[in-house]
Parts: C-alpha cells; sequence; structure tokens
C-alpha cells in the first residue's frame, strides 16, 4: 500500500491542476491562461504548461503538494520544487518571462520560484546581473505574487 500513496498523490495533483489555474495573470496565479472560450466550444492547439508543486513544511523532510501558486503563498512555503502536470507548449507570458531571464533559469525553475515566499530572489537583493536577468524572468511570470513590488524595487535598485 505504501508505494500506491506517492502514485496516487501525483494523481490527484495531475487531476486538481487541470481543474485549477497556476501562475501567468496579473491575478494571484499567475499560469491561469487569458483566453477563454463559450461552452461547448471545440478546443485545438497546444496548452500552456501548468505545474504542480512540492514543498517542504518545515517539519523535518516533510513535504506537501500544491497545485497553485496561490495556496503555496499562503502557507508561506519558502522551499519548493515545480513538476510540469499538464500542457505541451509554453504561454506568451512563460515564453517572455524565460526570454526575461536570459539563460539564468528555465521555466520549471521560474514557476519553483514564483511558488515561494519570503526567499530566495524574492527576499535578497539584487546585486549582479545574473541576479537582475533571474529577477526580470520572475517578474514577467509571476505579476501576482505577494512579493513582487520588493523584487521590482530591488531589480531598479540594481539598475539604478
Amino acid at each position: 500500500m505504501r508505494s500506491i500513496r506517492p502514485v496516487l498523490t501525483l494523481a490527484l495533483a495531475v487531476a486538481a491542476s487541470v481543474l485549477l489555474s497556476a501562475c501567468t495573470s496579473a491575478e494571484a496565479d499567475p499560469e491561469e491562461p487569458s483566453n477563454t472560450r463559450a461552452a461547448g466550444a471545440a478546443v485545438t492547439g497546444t496548452a500552456p504548461v501548468m505545474f504542480a508543486f512540492t514543498c517542504r513544511t518545515g517539519k523535518g523532510d516533510a513535504t506537501e503538494t500544491y497545485t497553485t501558486y496561490s495556496a503555496v503563498w499562503e502557507d508561506r512555503r519558502a522551499s519548493c520544487t515545480a513538476t510540469r502536470t499538464t500542457g505541451s507548449a509554453m504561454s506568451d507570458q512563460q515564453a517572455d518571462a524565460v526570454r526575461a531571464a536570459d539563460g539564468t533559469a528555465t521555466l520549471d525553475e521560474l514557476a519553483a520560484w514564483c511558488a515561494v515566499r519570503g526567499a530566495g530572489p524574492w527576499a535578497e537583493p539584487v546585486r549582479t546581473a545574473h541576479a537582475a536577468q533571474r529577477a526580470a524572468g520572475l517578474l514577467a511570470y509571476c505579476p501576482g505574487h505577494p512579493e513582487h513590488d520588493r523584487l521590482r524595487e530591488a531589480l531598479a535598485t540594481y539598475r539604478g
């Protein structure tokens, strides 16, 4: 029965991620597609990449899995990994964020950093070109992040 639990957890995360959106709009969860279709309309083409997040809870090696950024932000997690759950292509916003990061972060890394709060790029000053590129990528990827303004100010200070 123990070997089934991780499979069930991942299956639930995948199912929930289909129902819930994640990190790419100006709302709290940035990966929600900006275009909507009328009920009954045929859906064609590709879907943007969506993620689930496995975050340390701070209680030893314990982790918790989330399907939206806002749920992670609410629990104030500071250490997460992102796992692609659905989608076949980056949205325009995701692609813009990866370009803004200019080789300093992959889409998966931006997603994982977008999930955390009070740690990493969101809490550190921007002191290097590498950190500035990563910050630019995060600002493009996570406009609804609770610490977006702080990171934007840190980047502006670095750029002087």
